[in-house]
């Protein structure tokens, strides 16, 4: 026997008492409405999500019907995904011009600090913050700090250069000496992610290099235990 509260459509008594007085233009009319709004939802979630969506095949071959729909009345001013996935791979490298024993100098190969940070994530469960941000988050400091001529903007364009030269230092102890280190170089590396096959660009996907200015080395530059380290040699390069 069906609960006292249950009717046998499901609802309560009074629910199927009510629709079913209702006659058949009155069911059919409900309905309708009820498909419509359902229909102009979707369609509106629809059109707010290609609005405000990165850039995709969708949004750019329906782009005129999408903002014509948006605009004025549904105006977004934000983005769902802020700032967009990144379309370029940006890497930064460093080499250092050494002094050997004899007093000669010889310049290391370039070493490439991002693939470094790429080793401490990739197949990490929880890889660490300063894998991750330390040098992207100096280079965008430093990127943002300078002109376009290369030239430190104010006070925060050389505490950019300062931190960018002392984390290369940091990164580069151990492939050499730090006390006969002379100076340092800095290259950035910019390459575009090809496009995937369904795309019609065909763009030029070969890195483009930009070598820094060659800077000098102090003491003071070296990372904190290594200020003592070969002071002798300072003295000998004034």
């Amino acid at each position: 026997m069906l609960p006292s509260d249950t009717a046998p459509g499901g609802g309560t008594p009074t629910e199927s008492v009510r629709l079913s007085a209702l006659s058949l233009p009155a069911r059919l009319v409900i309905a309708v409405a009820v498909g419509g709004v359902g229909t102009f939802m979707t369609w509106h979630l629809a059109m707010v999500f290609l609005f405000v969506a990165p850039s995709n095949t969708v949004s750019e071959e329906h782009g005129d019907t999408v903002r014509g729909y948006m605009y004025p009345e549904f105006e977004q001013n934000w983005k769902l995904f802020a700032p967009n996935p990144l379309q370029r791979n940006e890497g930064l490298s460093v080499r250092a011009e050494v002094r050997e024993a004899d007093g000669s100098t010889r310049v290391t190969d370039w070493i490439d600090l991002t693939a470094m940070d790429i080793d401490g994530i990739r197949h990490q469960l929880l890889p660490s913050h300063t894998a991750q941000n330390t040098l992207r988050r100096a280079w965008d400091f430093y990127s943002g700090s300078h002109d376009d001529d290369g030239d430190p903007v104010g006070l925060r364009g050389e505490l950019s250069e300062a931190y960018v030269h002392r984390i290369a230092l940091l990164r580069i102890q151990d492939s050499v000496d730090l006390g006969t280190v002379e100076r340092v170089q800095l290259r950035s590396t910019v390459q575009r992610v090809p496009a995937p096959a369904w795309r019609p660009e065909d763009f030029d996907t070969a890195p483009v290099h930009e070598e820094l200015d060659w800077w000098v080395v102090t003491t003071e530059d070296l990372p904190q235990g290594e200020l003592a380290l070969d002071r002798t040699a300072e003295e000998a390069r004034r």
